[in-house]
């Protein structure tokens, strides 16, 4: 998992005085390609496949990682996203800031009435 350019300021300003940083609501997103550090491009598509980002909730921290607590199922794809092989955070349902991202352990192509689910635990970030 790799924290985004933006994430990476906002903790430095925040550790260094420069700026307050409130915890945002945290949106689990779909990548079809690697985010990078600004999770521009390769989020799945939202025109007409009912594809919507989903809140992570709460989470466990041990050490130094995070784990969702509770399951993020996204809904039925409407029709194909593609093959998702990452996953993204961000600090919004739509827009917002790219916070971090990763490789899912395998990918899985997502057809007309898949689901893609997160078990609790599964989604894990980790600070090294």
């Amino acid at each position: 998992m790799s924290a985004s350019n933006y994430l990476e300021a906002a903790i430095l300003d925040h550790i260094f005085d420069e700026a307050a940083y409130t915890a945002p609501t945290w949106y689990v997103a779909l990548f079809t390609a690697d985010p990078e550090e600004t999770g521009a491009s390769g989020e799945v598509s939202t025109v007409g496949t009912d594809y919507t980002r989903i809140a992570l909730g709460a989470t466990t921290r041990t050490d130094d990682s995070v784990v969702n607590d509770a399951a993020v199922e996204f809904a039925a794809a409407a029709a194909a996203w593609g093959t998702i092989t990452h996953f993204g955070l961000f600090d919004a349902d739509t827009a917002g800031n790219f916070l971090a991202g990763g490789a899912l352990a395998s990918s899985k192509v997502v057809g007309t009435g898949d689901t893609v689910k997160f078990t609790a635990g599964t989604l894990e970030v980790t600070l090294d």
